[in-house]
């Protein structure tokens, strides 16, 4: 193995396929998206130069500004339900189900393999109001309380979108969360319990330090994944009420392909490209704090 490392014909032979294939499919679109950023026009039109206009008018546009804002809250609440609601099903599979927790892994990762579009059109109906009062609303009207109009604003439209990709994606993280638990030594659990460490003091002190690599990686999975959400918004609300569901993502999409703006949408795109970037960076910085201390 050594003699094969060391060789740098066998080292380009290994990875010299992967690179191209990585690079035809991911670098040379981006490099091509960033040079579509200083043009304007589309396909039909033809391109013509116009500098760094999309980069001023980047700066000065509400609708990026809205759609910004909307993307890091929507991308926060999600993550940070994904991965808590996650971390506390694989607690329960580890520590409380045990071997029973088959059944409950699959059901509970069941809503994972769902096509996303049958998951909007099943919250649509079960939050509906008109013209069918769905099961929701018919709950608070049998406890006295009015009917709510889910999808008529943006504030209660915001809540639906992450009750539904919470509940769609919970699974995936507790599988996640759930291999780097039962990776943790008994004997050192075991120790743990004998030095009288237990309940929310095992989990602090012995069980998060040791599972938190496989958490930061679950963090930045989510959160990336949130920062680029676009299938479930369009499923559910298409960016409604107005533009108060809308993300980068189905802003960048509209600019480019409804108005034949691609330029403008490249634009959005490098924007939503550095967003996750230094989000990830942020998340490797705090990564590296020691959770044994303090």
């Amino acid at each position: 193995m050594h003699r094969v490392l060391g060789d740098r014909r066998a080292i380009a032979i290994l990875l010299g396929p992967a690179l191209l294939v990585y690079s035809l499919i991911m670098l040379v679109p981006m490099v091509w998206s960033l040079g579509y950023s200083f043009t304007k026009g589309n396909t039909v039109d033809g391109f013509t130069a116009n500098g760094v206009a999309n980069f001023q008018r980047l700066l000065t546009d509400p609708a990026v500004h809205d759609a910004l804002w909307f993307t890091l809250k929507y991308a926060l609440v999600v993550t940070a339900g994904q991965v808590v609601t996650g971390y506390l099903l694989s607690l329960l599979y580890v520590f409380f189900l045990r071997r029973a927790s088959a059944l409950v892994r699959t059901l509970v990762f069941f809503p994972v393999v769902l096509p996303t579009v049958a998951v909007g059109l099943l919250f649509q109906k079960l939050f509906q109001v008109a013209p069918q009062t769905g099961p929701v609303n018919s709950l608070l009207n049998a406890v006295g309380l009015d009917s709510v109009d889910w999808f008529g604003t943006a504030g209660h439209a915001f809540w639906v979108l992450i009750l539904m990709d919470i509940w769609r994606s919970m699974g995936f993280y507790a599988v996640l969360l759930f291999a780097g638990l039962v990776d943790i030594p008994d004997e050192v659990l075991e120790s743990a319990r004998l030095d009288g460490a237990s309940g929310l003091r095992l989990v602090r002190h012995i069980v998060l330090p040791l599972s938190f690599p496989v958490l930061m990686s679950s963090l930045i999975f989510s959160i990336n994944g949130t920062l680029k959400a676009f299938d479930s918004i369009v499923a559910l609300t298409n960016g409604g009420p107005g533009n108060g569901t809308t993300p980068l993502t189905l802003y960048m999409f509209q600019t480019s392909f409804t108005y034949g703006d691609y330029g403008y949408g490249s634009t959005i795109a490098l924007l939503l490209t550095v967003v996750c970037l230094l989000v990830t960076l942020v998340v490797f910085r705090v990564s590296r704090r020691d959770l044994t201390k303090g």
